[in-house]
């Protein structure tokens, strides 16, 4: 039964050899607490095994409280005083049902402490939230709380004392872990595999170094970070830096990845003989799980600069961790996998290179749709006809699969051999209905659908002839000396798409030097939430103001125009009439650690020797090493710098043979390790972007050149 009302039961003098008043510590047992007027009357008076109790809780480091009498008046040390924050010390020596009174009826609170004052019944409550956590911060501190009954000196239970243990950190890893699995399930690839990982294992495990190691054939490939590196939103969207490691690698890493077997180093020098740098040597507690995945193998490894025990639950946190990842490794070995082969079978069908002319000026672009699976039937070309002019041509056929994409190419190539017989577009198109008409009576089908633009460019004639079956109309960009720029779609008359039986019929327009001709396919313009005259609006528009009519510069700008993401293949092709000829040159870079020296040497001089104003020498050296730099570190093969300097504007690119899959902006808002990347990029030049080829990807910049330097361009042609 309880002790007596409003009073612990206290023998009439303190016990033999015990101190007249208790020892007392800390905040919750000052002297000058009047404790008289409280319901547990003078220290004096206090049972000796109360006080007994009292000094094992204000000698605990954990946090503990003692709540005394029938009104459970509160006493606690120091570790609860920091718990209940503002409370205290006002809640010292009050009833509980006071000190806490907005959440004693909440579920396990004064009801359970009450039953065990009442029944001597211990009571453990395994997640609880402080009521000082009511007035706290967004995510409250979580506890796991135990309450047991105190006894005095003749067994009656006189008040309850309890003991809080925080476990947020496990509550929060164990969110975290759900927020881990959520954020890998939208990776695409082992790049977004390891930068979600590093990133997650970090933050969630407060680790001072993690790994992340997969297989690749004869050979390891591990990514690496480290806390306190300086990285930024856009470093985090960087494709990881990759180190290979030997098949035979001593690393941990290696070793549970090939062996399968977990370790977990608790203290030591684990990184010892393999330590890539300072970094590695200070690392004295190593845990390696492997991941178990029947097409990827690989491990995750976490250390620690201080010794770690490695307890049950964080391995057991830890296996959780890594079995994600496995999952994760596996989803997009497997993507990348079949994206490689369905963009090397798209691109394949496409010009390796395009016409390399004095005046007329090409480039194109292509960007699979959402699906990076999947090969489409976009299509674009541009070649010399037997007249001398330039043949362009870019189509559409429906499908995004194996057969579209065998179909576009039955279809360019049909095209390239009909105008090269006679390459009036009107009879290279109504050749081209009779080919698709008869592909789809053989495969039995109604559904081919084809839609194309073919145009012919007669530089001597200044004019071009187009015609277009069921296809977006073309644009132009006319820029004349002097002139502001401006866009008009050329109005071609109308015809059905191919296989239906339409007869074509072509426009001819002006094409004067300086004009920029722009074909495009419908995932240019086409948003599902607008109108079709919108997007041709929003094209027309950001081609108008774009900052020249470099042909590069204007797929970048054109593929950009119309917010939002498409599901549908992209293409772009466009031709530029330069004002003059311009120069070019390249240069082959090894994949070596000199090469960005190299390159900056002859870029000073090739620029030198053209004359080209020294602030755009300057700008292009530095951009340009930044982008070999990029080329070299995160394709790892040698590189093609490609120089092209007209009266306009200097363009510079950068292709590497990579095979990683696509370069986007999103992925290389930074290019080098160093920091900079394409910050600088766009600090220092007037247009860049990224084109995927047919191996590897290239990145560009474009710088204009001041009207005072327009000598510069000047120059003959190569």
């Amino acid at each position: 039964m309880p002790g007596t009302v409003g009073r612990v039961p206290t023998p009439s003098a303190p016990a033999p050899g015990a101190p007249a008043d208790p020892v007392v510590h800390g905040p919750s047992a000052q002297t000058g607490h009047p404790w008289a007027g409280t319901a547990l009357g003078a220290p004096q008076s206090w049972d000796p095994a109360v006080r007994a109790v009292m000094d094992v809780v204000l000698a605990s480091p954990v946090p503990m409280a003692l709540l005394l009498g029938d009104d459970l008046v509160v006493f606690y040390n120091d570790g609860y005083a920091e718990l209940i924050g503002d409370r205290h010390p006002d809640a010292l020596g009050r009833p509980a049902v006071e000190a806490f009174a907005e959440v004693w009826r909440d579920p396990g609170a004064g009801e359970a402490l009450e039953r065990v004052y009442r029944h001597g019944e211990p009571f453990l409550q395994r997640e609880a939230v402080l009521p000082a956590d009511r007035q706290g911060p967004a995510e409250p501190a979580v506890f796991t709380r135990g309450h047991c009954a105190v006894r005095d000196s003749a067994g009656r239970i006189v008040g309850v004392l309890t003991v809080s243990a925080q476990t947020t950190q496990l509550t929060q890893q164990l969110q975290s872990l759900s927020d881990f699995a959520a954020a890998l399930s939208g990776t695409l690839t082992l790049d977004d595999v390891a930068r979600v990982t590093l990133r997650y294992c970090l933050h969630s495990f407060d680790a001072d170094r993690v790994s992340f190691a997969v297989d690749e054939g004869s050979a390891w490939r591990l990514v690496r970070r480290i806390r306190g590196e300086l990285l930024d939103e856009a470093d985090e969207r960087l494709p990881p830096l990759w180190r290979r490691m030997s098949a035979e690698s001593a690393l941990p890493a290696v070793v549970s990845a090939r062996s399968g077997v977990a370790s977990f180093i608790a203290d030591g020098q684990p990184l010892r003989g393999v330590a890539a740098d300072r970094h590695d040597e200070k690392i004295r507690a190593l845990a390696a799980l492997p991941l178990r995945t029947t097409v990827v193998r690989g491990s995750l490894t976490i250390g620690y600069r201080e010794p770690r025990p490695w307890s049950p639950a964080e391995r057991a946190l830890l296996a959780a961790s890594a079995e994600l990842v496995g999952q994760a490794a596996e989803r997009a070995r497997r993507f990348e996998t079949q994206h490689g082969t369905a963009q090397m079978l798209q691109r394949s069908m496409l010009p390796e290179r395009l016409p390399d002319l004095p005046r007329l000026r090409i480039a194109a672009r292509y960007d699979p749709g959402v699906d990076g699976n999947a090969a489409g039937g976009d299509f674009y070309d541009a070649f010399l006809l037997p007249t001398g002019a330039l043949g362009v041509v870019l189509g559409d056929v429906a499908g995004h699969d194996v057969q579209a994409a065998a179909r576009m190419g039955q279809v360019r190539a049909a095209l390239r051999a009909l105008a090269l017989v006679d390459p009036r577009p009107d009879a290279v198109l109504d050749g081209l209905d009779r080919l698709v008409a008869s592909l789809g009576v053989e495969g039995g089908t109604q559904e081919l659908f084809v839609t194309v633009v073919f145009g012919v460019v007669e530089a001597d004639r200044e004019r071009v002839t187009l015609a277009s079956a069921g296809h977006p109309a073309p644009l132009i960009r006319r820029a004349g000396p002097g002139a502001p720029a401006v866009a008009e779609f050329v109005q071609v008359p109308p015809a059905p798409p191919l296989g239906l039986g339409g007869r074509a019929r072509t426009a001819s327009v002006a094409f004067h030097p300086g004009d920029t001709l722009l074909l495009y396919s419908d995932g240019v313009v086409e948003r599902r939430w607008q109108d079709l005259a919108a997007g041709l609006a929003g094209l027309g528009a950001a081609v108008t103001g774009a900052t020249s009519g470099d042909p590069r510069a204007l797929c970048a700008v054109a593929t950009a125009a119309v917010p939002g993401a498409t599901e549908d293949d992209v293409a772009v092709l466009a031709v530029e009439y330069a004002v003059r000829p311009s120069r070019s040159a390249s240069m082959e870079v090894p994949a070596e650690p000199t090469a960005p020296s190299r390159v900056r040497h002859w870029m000073t001089a090739q620029l030198t020797e053209w004359q080209v104003p020294e602030a755009v020498i300057g700008a292009a050296v530095l951009c340009t090493s930044e982008l070999t730099t990029n080329a070299l570190l995160h394709a790892g093969t040698a590189a093609r710098v490609e120089v092209d300097l007209s009266a306009e504007r200097l363009l510079v690119s950068v292709a590497d043979s990579g095979t990683r899959g696509q370069v986007t902006r999103a992925q290389t808002d930074t290019l080098s390790s160093r920091g900079r990347g394409l910050g600088l990029i766009e600090e220092l030049s007037d247009a860049w972007g990224t084109d995927p080829t047919v191996r590897g990807s290239t990145v560009w910049f474009e710088i204009l050149i001041p009207s005072d330097g327009s000598r510069v361009g000047d120059a003959p042609a190569r």
